[in-house]
């Protein structure tokens, strides 16, 4: 089966592997963003699948605009792909190019459609706590993740999973849902099935001041917040900002959920005074300071002061002598 495989990030790198490795599919070109700055250098580097696609000798392609670049749509126009497969590639298909291909273009999505339909939608299903996400493949069409739904396969998602861990394991699962659905479609073992458009919810693009924590909010949505738009979360503290990456919600109920070693701490939370939101309650050994929030206490976990590398709760509060009363925000 010839396919042509549009994608950039890591995301969509495990789904490239996949179909490299299997005998039933020729990969006749790539198709990924243009090289870009990145980085503390900003050195210009190749986005992580055009690596991939080098180093097994694929054509690439890098159209700045894909529905403009004359040569790139004559190339895919004859190209007499059976398949174009496309997971995070970051732009917009043109009708024309969604139909060259014999099967159609077929596209790897992270999340359970119609839900989540755009540009995040792993990191926004954890910021609105949801307890199970997964992976979708469609037929695209002309419109944002509208296309008729092909198969689909959830996980679940567990209290302290982040988004860099749940996109690991999606790239995975998507990378075989997409071998599955190829075959299928092939076959013609599958039938499209079109998405409830009143269902639909939407994952926009993260903007700056979605990563600005509001110690108002109980702890388990800036907890949500901070897994989800991980590792970029940010509050002020002795008017400098603090990078807070992971965190334990403390409140009544959430025990169950936790590891056995922060269960232990149920006695010491039980000690605490009434929360105050954006103030050090307390600093425990060994864990960390405990911030009071809107409803609960947030543990802090893991922190990046500013200039200064990722560090835990604990090193952060010995190293900053942080004390009691002081707040954030």
């Amino acid at each position: 089966m010839k396919v042509v495989y549009f994608g950039t990030p890591q995301f969509a790198v495990p789904g490239l592997i996949r179909l490299l490795k299997d005998p039933d599919f020729d990969i006749i070109a790539v198709v990924t963003q243009p090289d870009k700055r990145r980085g503390r250098g900003s050195k210009v580097t190749p986005s992580p699948v055009k690596t991939v696609a080098t180093e097994a000798g694929i054509p690439v392609w890098q159209p700045q605009k894909i529905k403009k670049d004359a040569e790139a749509l004559d190339f895919l126009s004859h190209c007499q792909a059976d398949a174009f497969v496309v997971v995070a590639y970051g732009q917009i298909l043109s009708q024309e190019i969604l139909d060259m291909p014999r099967l159609g273009s077929i596209n790897g999505h992270g999340s359970i459609l119609p839900t989540y339909r755009g540009a995040a939608p792993i990191q926004w299903s954890l910021y609105h706590g949801e307890a199970e996400t997964g992976v979708t493949t469609m037929l695209m069409d002309a419109g944002m993740d509208t296309g008729p739904m092909l198969l689909e396969e959830k996980i679940p998602i567990g209290l302290l999973d982040n988004a860099w861990a749940i996109a690991d394991t999606l790239s995975k699962l998507t990378a075989e849902l997409l071998l599955s659905t190829l075959h299928k479609l092939d076959g013609q073992a599958i039938r499209p099935i079109p998405q409830i458009e009143e269902q639909a919810t939407y994952a926009p693009l993260i903007k700056k001041a979605d990563y600005v924590i509001d110690w108002q909010r109980p702890a388990l949505d800036i907890h949500n917040q901070i897994r989800g738009f991980y590792p970029n979360c940010v509050t002020q503290l002795q008017q400098q900002p603090l990078k807070i990456s992971e965190t334990i919600p403390l409140f009544d109920g959430v025990w169950s959920q936790l590891p056995e070693d922060y269960r232990t701490l149920k006695d010491a939370y039980g000690a605490l005074k009434p929360a105050e939101p954006g103030k050090v309650m307390a600093v425990w050994k060994n864990h960390g300071p405990v911030i009071g929030t809107g409803d609960g206490y947030l543990l802090l976990r893991q922190v990046q002061p500013a200039g200064k590398k990722s560090q835990s709760g604990w090193a952060f509060a010995n190293g900053s002598r942080l004390a009691l009363g002081e707040n954030l925000g």
